[in-house]
Order: structure tokens, then C-alpha cells, then sequence
């Protein structure tokens, strides 16, 4: 079934109580999405010509300053590229799990050669915008130009143009103009379900496919929710055996998961991950996968 655009007509319905079986590959119970979020260097920054340095999930509870730049907040930022990701990596690359990299295209522009290492290692890169700011009050034509922008910037670096799509922040507009763009599979600026959906847009049906921020290693910021390792292993070990459960009772469901390189790239926080790649590999029937699988899944069993 094939709904309204949420940005126009909100849907408190769905699936209802009856679930449709997603038929993941291979019979899997459970399918499990990670999605490391690469950040650093488009966020808020005097030195990207901001009014602002940045507040959001910065790590350490520092507070926005206007006209004027903040070395901690940023070197927090810095952290996660230089070093946090790169353990991520290590990490996925042990337990033999593939990705979704939500890449902002300025922080990348900075770093190409991280962009080039998600290629060369197999990862899926999504478009995470060309910013990593809040586009809920950003001019029409502004966030038209960006995406632009984003698409021309990230095939440029990865090689091929990206199919996914997550602003993490979107704007009353962002969905039709990613519409009107074209050429994505699906975006992810949604919060609403456990399995895909389609939309029904003025150019065609668009598929979404939902992400988390409660499935999310941002519990760590600022220690607002996660202090330990073992906290967000025992928090994402419970939301993944619930769901299992369900799957073996004929419910499948996706688990989303989502990561940041400077929050879960600590030393202090990684174990968490690595203890809980460990639980789910000791399971049997578990896909996991990255968006653009679901997405590729999902069009060829569930057309609109």
C-alpha cells in the first residue's frame, strides 16, 4: 500500500497489527542495518562560514558561540575522523559486516581518502547532505542547491552517484526536493516505523526506510543516556533479542543502528560494539545489510 507523503498527510496507522512478512534473504529473522555516521567537517564552524560553532552531539556539552570559533567542540569533531572511525572500520572489517556510511560531503571533500577506504572496503555511502546542519528553516533554494551539490560532490569522491539519501535533519521540503533531484532508491529521514514503507509523491512512489535515533550510540553525548560500554551493548543486545524473538514467531523486522566515529570511536565505548557483533553473530538467521540491500529488497518483493 502505498501512503501519502507524510510531509503533507501524516499516517498514525501504517501496517497496523498486521505485519507483512519482508521475506528477508535467506529466511532471516532479523535483518540489521549499522550506519556510521561520518560528521566532521561539515558541521556548524566559523571555518565553514557559519554564524555558530556547533552544539549538537558534540561530545562534551559545550554550548553554541556566536561569532566566534570553538577549538574543543571542533577538535572533538576532528577526533572522529582522525582516529574514531578508523577503528570502526578495524572493527566491521574483524566481524565481516558491511555498512551504511552516512557521509556529509563537506567532511568528506576534507578527507578523501577515508571516502575511498568505504569504497575499497565494500561499505554503502549515503548522502548525509552537503552540511551537517538543521534544514527545517533553510531557504527552499539554499537546500535545492546543496543536495545538487551533495549528489555531484560524493560521485565524484566514491566513484559512483549515491542512491541513498539522509539529511538526519530535514526541512518541510527536503523529500520533494530529493524527488524532484532524483535518481535515489530511498532516504532514511524518517523515525516512524520498523520496516520500509512507500510514499506517494507528485513524480512517483518513493520508498523510506526507517532510522533511529533510539537505536543510537547519541545516548553517549554528553553521558545524557549511555555512560559505559557495557550500557550500549546491554541496551542494543535487548532491542535486537526482542526483535529476533519476534522474527522467529513469523514478525521480521529491520533493526537499525546508528553510529557516530567521534561517540562509539572511543576506546572507552568501541567494546560495547564489539561485544554486541559478537552477540549477534552467535545467531543463527541474521541478515545483515545496508540500506541500499533493504532498498534493492524491498523494490524487487514489495513493488509500489
Amino acid at each position: 500500500m502505498i501512503r501519502p507523503d507524510p510531509m503533507q498527510a501524516r499516517d498514525l496507522v501504517g501496517y497496523g497489527e498486521h505485519l507483512p512478512d519482508p521475506r528477508w534473504p535467506g529466511g532471516a529473522r532479523i535483518a540489521v542495518n549499522f550506519n556510521l555516521n561520518v560528521e566532521g567537517g561539515g558541521e556548524l564552524s566559523l571555518a565553514n562560514g557559519d554564524a555558530t560553532s556547533e552544539a549538537m552531539l558534540n561530545d562534551i556539552g559545550f554550548p553554541a558561540y556566536a561569532g566566534q570559533r570553538a577549538p574543543l567542540p571542533e577538535s572533538v569533531f576532528e577526533y572522529g575522523s582522525r582516529r574514531g572511525v578508523w577503528r570502526l572500520l578495524r572493527l566491521f572489517d574483524e566481524f565481516g559486516v558491511k555498512v551504511s556510511v552516512l557521509g556529509v560531503v563537506r567532511a568528506l571533500e576534507q578527507n578523501p581518502g577515508l571516502a575511498r577506504a568505504f569504497v575499497e572496503r565494500g561499505h554503502e555511502v549515503v548522502s548525509h547532505g552537503y552540511r551537517w546542519i538543521d534544514y527545517a528553516t533553510v531557504p527552499e533554494a539554499v537546500e535545492r542547491e546543496h543536495i545538487a551539490l551533495a549528489v555531484a560532490k560524493l560521485t565524484e569522491l566514491c566513484g559512483a552517484r549515491p542512491l541513498g539519501w539522509m539529511t538526519g535533519r530535514p526541512g518541510p521540503n527536503t523529500r520533494r526536493l530529493l524527488a524532484e533531484e532524483g535518481g535515489f532508491l530511498y532516504d532514511r529521514d524518517s523515525l516512524a516505523d520498523e520496516l520500509p514503507y512507500w510514499l506517494a509523491m507528485p513524480g512517483g512512489p518513493h520508498l523510506v526506510i526507517p532510522y533511529s535515533y533510539e537505536t543510537n550510540d547519541n545516548r553517549f553525548d554528553g553521558n545524557s543516556g549511555f555512560s559505559t560500554a557495557n550500557h550500549f551493548f546491554e541496551y542494543m543486545r535487548d532491542a535486537f533479542d526482542v526483535m529476533y524473538r519476534e522474527g522467529e514467531r513469523g514478525s521480521p523486522k529491520l533493526l537499525s543502528i546508528g553510529l557516530h566515529d567521534r561517540l562509539i570511536g572511543r576506546p572507552g565505548r568501541a567494546m560495547g560494539l564489539a561485544r554486541l557483533l559478537e552477540h549477534m553473530r552467535g545467531h543463527a538467521g541474521v541478515w545483515f545489510c545496508t540500506g541500499l540491500e533493504v532498498a534493492r529488497h524491498w523494490r524487487a518483493q514489495f513493488p509500489p
